[in-house]
């Protein structure tokens, strides 16, 4: 006889396949990279990333009021500085009157409400591309956490809501949290990079802020693919020293690491979907071998499916218009 259960009466149209799905994606769930530029009247597209563009603060104020009109409530800021600011310092990181400075405060000037994240990393600084301060080819870790941790307090100052370390150093969570502490910004808080891999999916992404390494790579700091149980330990760590939010970067090849974080965790677990995650499907896209918005969708149902909190995704913006 056959089984008197049958799975299939729950898939029997889109009205009870929507009652019983398990996982909801909603203009909630997103933060949204904003790449930030100098000048006026500047939206330049990114030629590795199609659809997706650098703003002068002018137009930065219109995506803005855009995407707080759509639903979305975070967003994630990166700044594109010129050559000539670049040293091996930070200097220009930690300039009050900075470009990511001024870029905190433009956003919160449109949208008060909306929710600031700032980069805290010297590679779009650093005249070489590192995230670090460099001497003799290696990358100083202490040295570098005390000018993130500056860092950290000027994009505080400037109304920043969140800092987002990325650069992976040893230590820089505690660094910036007695930093913040000491300043007085104690609701300030902090999304770690905690799990960010040594990955060939960024490559996009360094074309649109030409933060690519002068020498070598970012294997010393950042993580081997090839490692599971490391970033638990990493993850424990960034916790113990004051993380609010824990990340895991890329996105779709470590959703392994996503879930054994959240089983782990008693905070908010974040994925970077990157950029070469976008950046392919565009691709595959506009030579038809893929329908974009399905495969958009099954990515980013994949991603919370594995234990998202957040998703840092360059999709955002076409997942919320298609959920509409």
């Amino acid at each position: 006889m056959f089984p008197l259960r049958r799975n299939r009466r729950l898939r029997t149209s889109p009205a009870v396949r929507s009652l019983v799905q398990q996982t909801l994606i909603s203009p909630n769930d997103f933060i949204v990279p904003l790449f930030v530029v100098e000048g006026n009247g500047i939206k330049e597209e990114i030629a590795s990333m199609p659809d997706y563009y650098r703003y002068s603060l002018d137009l930065l104020k219109k995506e803005v009021q855009l995407l707080w009109d759509m639903g979305l409530k975070s967003v994630l800021l990166f700044v594109k500085v010129p050559d000539h600011l670049k040293d091996n310092k930070g200097t220009e990181a930690i300039n009050k009157d900075g470009l990511m400075q001024r870029a905190i405060k433009t956003v919160k000037d449109v949208a008060p409400g909306m929710y600031v994240m700032t980069d805290v990393a010297l590679d779009p600084f650093s005249s070489f591309g590192h995230d670090g301060i460099v001497e003799n080819n290696k990358i100083l870790n202490d040295a570098t956490c005390e000018v993130l941790a500056q860092m950290s307090i000027s994009h505080a100052q400037a109304g920043a809501d969140m800092l987002a370390p990325s650069d992976m150093m040893d230590g820089r969570i505690l660094y910036i949290r007695e930093a913040l502490e000491e300043e007085g910004f104690t609701d300030t808080g902090i999304m770690s990079y905690s799990a960010k891999y040594a990955s060939a999916f960024y490559g996009p992404f360094r074309d649109a802020l030409d933060s690519a390494p002068g020498f070598g790579d970012k294997k010393t700091y950042q993580m081997d693919p090839a490692n599971r149980n490391e970033a638990i330990k990493e993850t424990l760590m960034d916790i113990d020293e004051g993380a609010d939010i824990v990340m895991v970067k890329p996105g779709l090849c470590y959703l392994d690491i996503v879930r054994d974080i959240k089983n782990e965790v008693d905070v908010p677990v974040s994925v970077y979907q990157v950029s070469g995650e976008y950046s392919m499907l565009k691709a595959a896209a506009e030579k038809g071998w893929l329908n974009h918005d399905a495969v958009m969708m099954e990515q980013t149902i994949a991603i919370k499916r594995a234990g998202a909190d957040l998703i840092a995704s360059y999709f955002a913006k076409d997942v919320v218009k298609l959920i509409s």
